[in-house]
């Protein structure tokens, strides 16, 4: 199958063919058909199976075959996602596919200066790409118009609609037209999300192209038991004896990232660190320099799990487990993209052989486990109870299983901290809201 027998016009193949893909891939072939024909769709596949680019060429096709009057303010197409980091990539997808066609785009988040995003938006902007909590900001101060909007996509749907973020969707929800094309896409959908996106879609069509919660063969899965304390040796080991170039490691705070990255880097590893406390120009710095290969070790927390893309990333390494098992499966999603092989390492201590559990039970399948003689747990070693942060009481009653407010990297709400700060002022409110990812 190729690209022309899916509807896509010309100026689309064009912008295809630049950029070397020659197949759509499975979530490609079955979700661009259906969005064509402006069909509701809940789609679900694997990370890096190019679900981007399966909403992103079906919306700018749409959205060619008509051309309404627009007011100031007013835009055609909006796409929320959960973090900085996805909405950049989502808008860098819109713009090279849709080189050949006349949209103008904006991409908004917090963290950043509002009145650059207010300008570019009194412009004229057809298509938004967005985090909920600072376009809720600029909607309250009447900075853009959903009056005619078209086409709603939720981009990792199920963190979206958790209960970190289903107010603000609702609260969206309310200042859009009720007749509009609504797209959910994600890696993984759990029953409860599923229930809860049937009430914003229409009739939609279903779209599973794997397993749900599964991870991809292409990924050799590995775990090395480990004692806690010898972690970040064993890391540094594996780095320098197996020459890896470009390690993608994850840990469960935003305190153990910024940690481990000062030990790898008086170990002699160029290293950086990525979380939801940098600042947006200190993370675009360290996702830069990474795919630059300029550093060796990029250090992230589970906000970076989703939104990062980098062509043909090796390896990535669990030095600690996620709580929530479905963060292992977009973890490891950032290696072995687009038919590439890739590595999961995991160092496992004692006391997360209970997450371990969880996470082989939510993918079906065993992980390999490969001892390493010279870093074998000491048996005298007893288990201790993981901190989870934050208290379980507020769990929401659509998924209490999975809930975001017990973990530790849950990305602390920008509101509460610029309050705190008292230095991010706009013109038309006190305090301006930022994102919450």
């Amino acid at each position: 199958m190729s690209f022309s027998t899916l509807g896509l016009s010309q100026p689309l193949l064009k912008a295809i063919q630049e950029t070397g893909y020659t197949e759509p891939t499975p979530i490609q072939a079955q979700a661009i058909p259906l969005i064509i024909q402006k069909r509701d769709v809940l789609a679900a596949a694997q990370t890096g199976t190019g679900k981007t680019a399966g909403f992103t060429l079906p919306l700018l096709e749409v959205l060619s075959q008509s051309k309404p009057n627009m007011n100031k303010y007013q835009i055609r197409a909006l796409v929320l996602t959960p973090t900085r980091e996805l909405a950049i990539q989502v808008h860098e997808s819109v713009k090279n596919y849709g080189k050949h066609l006349p949209y103008r785009t904006a991409v908004i988040y917090g963290g950043v200066g509002i009145n650059p995003q207010l300008a570019a938006i009194r412009k004229g902007v057809d298509i938004v790409i967005a985090t909920p909590g600072r376009l809720l900001d600029i909607a309250g101060q009447k900075g853009i118009d959903f009056s005619k909007l078209e086409c709603l996509i939720l981009d990792e749907a199920d963190r979206m609609l958790d209960m970190g973020f289903i107010n603000d969707i609702k609260r969206l929800m309310k200042l859009m037209p009720e007749k509009r094309q609504t797209l959910l896409f994600s890696a993984t959908f759990s029953p409860e999300i599923k229930k809860l996106a049937s009430s914003l879609l229409k009739e939609p069509a279903l779209v599973e192209v794997a397993r749900e919660n599964s991870t991809g063969e292409q990924i050799a899965q590995v775990v090395h038991y480990v004692d806690k304390h010898r972690k970040r040796e064993l890391l540094s080991q594996l780095i320098k004896t197996k020459k890896w170039e470009q390690v993608l490691v994850f840990t469960r705070t935003k305190h153990g990232a910024n940690k481990l990255t000062k030990q790898l880097e008086e170990s002699g590893i160029k290293a950086a660190a990525i979380h939801g406390n940098k600042s947006q120009g200190a993370r675009t710095k360290a996702l830069a320099s990474f795919k630059a290969k300029e550093i060796q070790v990029l250090v992230a927390t589970d906000i970076a799990a989703r939104g990062i893309d980098i062509d043909q990333l090796p390896h990535v390494v669990n030095f600690e487990l996620p709580n929530v098992p479905e963060d292992y499966v977009h973890r490891i999603g950032r290696t072995g993209r687009a038919g590439n092989v890739g590595e999961a390492v995991s160092l496992v201590c004692i006391d997360e052989f209970d997450l371990l559990a969880n996470i082989e039970k939510l993918i079906k399948k065993e992980i390999k486990k490969v001892d390493i003689p010279a870093f074998a747990p000491d048996p005298n070693i007893k288990a201790e109870p993981i901190q989870k942060g934050r208290s379980q009481k507020s769990q929401s009653p659509q998924n209490k299983s999975r809930t975001r407010s017990n973990r530790p990297d849950k990305k602390e709400n920008h509101e509460s901290k610029e309050r705190r700060r008292g230095n991010s002022r706009t013109p038309n409110s006190k305090r301006n809201r930022g994102e919450r990812s």
